[in-house]
């Protein structure tokens, strides 16, 4: 362990004058005198969330993360004028680029405060300080929606979502309580993280947005490796400078992730006519059932989408000797499970339809505000035993 403590006993009165002469230098004059380092050096190793396995350790240079700073600079028109809200933790890769490396880059004020789910205080800060930026997962923007009041969000002018799927009921629910839209992206640790996303320019809720400038994507058909046709779902892969140097230390791990330059990302999705990138779901939560692949996510949208913005949902799978699985959702409410099944099956097949619903008030979350699938499926297992 370092810590910053005992680094500061280090620093004598005449470093400090050295710096703060220095600080007051042009960037470019700076970083030449202080910048030693190649930009394939590792800037930082950040671990992926581990919200479906055990987290993996992220190898990131500088090149990465320029590249996806003024990627994300560029699709936003991010600019000194900004007030950005940073409450999302530095060890999460959405916290450390959208907090802190684009706002310094930029100039932006930023706002800081530690704890992003004391959502009335963020509500009253967001008012106060006049921000007008502040991302966050869709879970800590239902957070904010709820401690809200009219007119708290009046001088924001970006709202983005990210480090998960938004329900089309929160963006209607920001729309209608603040007039205001939520532009969804999508990204990963080890794409630095930004990949796609949906802006002022083109803005389609439900998608996550357009490949950012410098990042290409190809969806290759599980079964065959070739690559899929419009609107047909299949692995996401992507390429571009913001992608990894690889795991450290697991030479196993990265020769899976990084093929001939492309990262495949573990999702399922297609690329509609419009160029928009859709999230099916990770592979890893699609499940065979009766020999049909079957989308946990895509039940999940279903179900949100039937029920209010105040209860959550996870749907999870559960061995079934008959069928090989079983779809089990877990909701944060009792709800009449009887009318939102023939809602459902309105829309999906009967293949699809969760055989139980489990009520857990407080859905597990990671520290970055991911629903944290691992652990829900071991609660609903161990509920469903007793």
């Amino acid at each position: 362990m370092v810590f910053i403590e005992d680094i500061m006993k280090s620093i004598s009165v005449i470093d400090k004058i050295n710096f703060a002469f220095r600080s007051q230098l042009p960037t470019k004059l700076l970083i030449s005198l202080v910048h030693k380092g190649n930009e394939d050096d590792n800037a930082i190793i950040l671990f992926t969330s581990g919200s479906e396995k055990d987290p993996k350790a992220v190898k990131l240079s500088h090149k990465n993360f320029n590249a996806n700073l003024h990627s994300l600079t560029q699709a936003y028109s991010l600019n000194s004028h900004d007030i950005f809200l940073a409450n999302l933790p530095l060890f999460h890769v959405f916290g450390q680029i959208a907090h802190l490396w684009i706002p310094l880059n930029e100039g932006m004020t930023i706002v800081t405060y530690a704890n992003p789910i004391e959502y009335r205080k963020m509500c009253e800060i967001i008012r106060d300080e006049k921000v007008t930026i502040f991302v966050g997962t869709p879970s800590f923007l239902l957070g904010y929606l709820e401690k809200s009041k009219t007119g708290d969000f009046d001088s924001c002018r970006l709202i983005i979502a990210g480090a998960d799927k938004t329900p089309l009921s929160l963006h209607s629910a920001y729309s209608e309580k603040h007039n205001k839209v939520i532009f969804e992206a999508y990204g990963a640790t080890e794409t630095s993280p930004g990949l796609s996303a949906n802006n002022v320019q083109f803005n389609k809720p439900g998608s996550c947005g357009k490949p950012l400038n410098g990042v290409t994507f190809f969806i290759e058909n599980y079964e065959t490796g070739q690559e899929c046709a419009v609107d047909e779902i299949g692995k996401i892969l992507v390429k571009g400078d913001n992608v990894m140097k690889g795991y450290f230390d697991d030479f196993e791990q990265t020769s899976i992730a990084l093929r001939h330059g492309w990262y495949d990302t573990g999702d399922m999705g297609y690329i509609d006519n419009d160029g928009f990138v859709w999230h099916s779901g990770r592979l890893k939560r699609f499940v065979k059932i009766g020999g049909e692949m079957v989308s946990l996510v895509k039940v999940e949208n279903v179900l949100e989408s039937l029920l209010p913005p105040d209860i959550k949902c996870c749907i999870v799978e559960l061995p079934d000797q008959s069928k090989g699985a079983k779809i089990i959702a877990a909701i944060t409410q009792e709800i009449d499970t009887k009318a939102i099944l023939q809602k459902i099956s309105e829309q999906l097949p009967n293949l699809f339809l969760p055989k139980q619903f489990v009520v857990i008030e407080d859905l597990p979350q990671m520290g970055s505000g991911k629903i944290d699938f691992k652990t829900t499926t071991e609660l609903v297992r161990d509920l469903l035993k007793h």
